[in-house]
């Protein structure tokens, strides 16, 4: 495991904002050995422009949340993660039957899992990356969307599942980034912070 440091004491002297209130992002970003200096999450409209396709809404979100928390003394971090089926945006699962009509969905199909960051200078210039996985789950009987329902992993997750949970014994093969899929691209994340100057081993 890396050593955790406070990124404002890092050797470039530079802060680093996360703007996500998602565990799973603190606990990835902190492999890359950093800890943020504060968090603050992004409270913007996430409702899909009409005709939107899913790769140009990721990266409209995880850029306009590092907008929205905006500091003029720290890099600002945002991402967002999103699952489609073609050119279908599937939800965030709110509710169960939301969740059940996500997982009939990709049962024994392939979908995408687009995971878009962006880094926002104090300066206000954005730097952007994009990580797109394959996933494929396994044909799923009722009872197994059953018991995967009754575990509440799905709620709030986007395509009604969460890969880091029970979700991964369902999944027959995988093609791209693990932890784009939990939620923040490590090797992409990596890339930006060093072209902005961070101290990364």
């Amino acid at each position: 495991m890396p050593v955790t440091k406070e990124v404002g004491a890092n050797g470039a002297g530079q802060r680093l904002v996360l703007a996500s209130a998602s565990p799973r992002r603190s606990e990835l970003i902190a492999r890359l050995g950093i800890v943020p200096a504060d968090i603050r999450p992004a409270d913007i409209d996430e409702t899909p422009h009409k005709t939107e396709i899913p790769r140009a809404y990721a990266i409209r979100m995880a850029r306009e949340k590092a907008m929205a928390a905006a500091d003029d003394h720290a890099h600002v971090l945002a991402g967002d993660t999103v699952v489609a089926v073609g050119r279908r945006i599937l939800p965030k699962a709110e509710e169960e039957a939301s969740a059940r009509e996500c997982l009939r969905l990709i049962s024994g199909r392939r979908h995408r899992v687009l995971s878009a960051i962006a880094l926002r200078a104090p300066d206000g210039t954005i730097r952007e990356k994009l990580s797109e996985t394959v996933v494929r789950f396994k044909t799923l009987h009722p009872h197994e969307i059953d018991a995967y329902i009754a575990g509440g992993e799905w709620h709030g997750k986007a395509g009604g599942y969460a890969i880091q949970g029970s979700a991964e014994g369902l999944i027959a093969w995988i093609g791209g980034s693990h932890s784009g899929v939990v939620g923040l691209p490590l090797y992409e994340t990596r890339a930006l912070l060093k072209a902005a100057g961070f101290a990364i081993g």
